[in-house]
């Protein structure tokens, strides 16, 4: 105002006033993204000094999960991703933005299931994916099995509707890890027709491991082919792995008749003797991606399967 401009020096032009204001503006705008938090934990655990963080600006608005319901481009058929998990939330809160956004890129309609073991058995993760097929829902007609470790960087990857057979997205020729011909882990699509045909996966798989080599023969068994990608060009770099094996060790123990047993096929278990409870169930946004949460508690028969507990 006038009076306020008469309080300044004589040569003081509005000009200067101007790029002050811009500057502080500036500097206010640097100081919140630095002491925001987002929705994760401040690094290095704790709180920051002077008590919680604020939560930072949203970013850029995720795909409704919805979006497209009456564009054809979207495609008939609905996703149902199923993602074994126990603990993992670090990992669970850059999967479910990132594969939200990628599948709705490509214009997948899905839905994203959490399912998390807490129970006190060891981790089952054949049983898990058991019982997210189960409690999916009729209105999705296909499912991934999808790690929680595993992010797929090459958008030419294909996550559609596996008509012809199962679907192994995460193929030996481009995992970071496992090579091995008969490989079908990590990533692995099925129509629910055919997991049906397959009567799931054996629930006799305690512990880390061997639950994909099993299912592998079921789906030979049940007279499938396995489709992998072709054209891929990236090789082992077209997934990003966030497993450190430093830091969270997986349970690979064999126990008792653990290690004869793991290399036998579950001729009469699968889907139709799965035992679990569910404890609660969830619909939550992660970073504004929805996806439904299922805590899970499985049964063992410590008669059948003795290595179901440390004990």
């Amino acid at each position: 105002s006038p009076p306020l401009l008469g309080l300044l020096p004589g040569r003081f032009s509005v000009f200067p006033l101007f790029f002050l204001a811009l500057l502080l503006g500036f500097a206010s705008l640097l100081w919140l993204q630095l002491s925001c938090s987002g929705e994760g934990p401040v690094p290095g655990g704790g709180q920051s000094r002077g008590g919680p963080r604020q939560p930072c600006p949203p970013q850029a608005p995720l795909p409704a999960e919805e979006e497209g319901a009456d564009d054809l481009s979207w495609g008939p058929h609905r996703l149902a991703l199923l993602v074994p998990f126990r603990e993992r939330f670090e990992e669970r809160l850059t999967f479910v933005p990132y594969m939200h956004r990628f599948l709705s890129k490509k214009r997948i309609r899905h839905h994203i299931f959490v399912l998390n073991q807490v129970d006190h058995f060891r981790f089952n993760r054949a049983s898990l994916i058991n019982v997210g097929f189960l409690e999916s829902g009729n209105n999705t007609d296909y499912i991934a099995m999808h790690d929680v470790d595993l992010l797929p960087l090459n958008e030419q990857l294909d996550y559609s509707f596996p008509e012809a057979g199962p679907f192994h997205v995460a193929s030996p020729e481009l995992h970071p890890l496992y090579h091995y011909k008969t490989y079908v882990g990590g990533i692995l699509l099925l129509t629910k027709q055919h997991y049906e045909m397959c009567n799931g996966m054996s629930n006799r798989f305690w512990g880390w491991g061997r639950e994909d080599d099993e299912f592998y023969r079921r789906i030979k068994g049940a007279g499938l082919q396995v489709h992998r990608p072709s054209g891929i060009t990236t090789g082992y770099e077209t997934f990003q792995h966030l497993h450190d094996p430093a830091w969270r060790k997986r349970d690979q123990k064999r126990i008792a008749a653990q290690k004869q047993e793991q290399f036998k096929v579950d001729r009469e278990g699968g889907l139709n003797n799965v035992r679990y409870r569910i404890e609660s169930r969830t619909a939550l946004k992660v970073a504004g991606a929805p996806c439904t949460v299922l805590n899970i508690l499985l049964d063992c028969d410590t008669n059948e399967t003795p290595w179901c507990t440390f004990g």
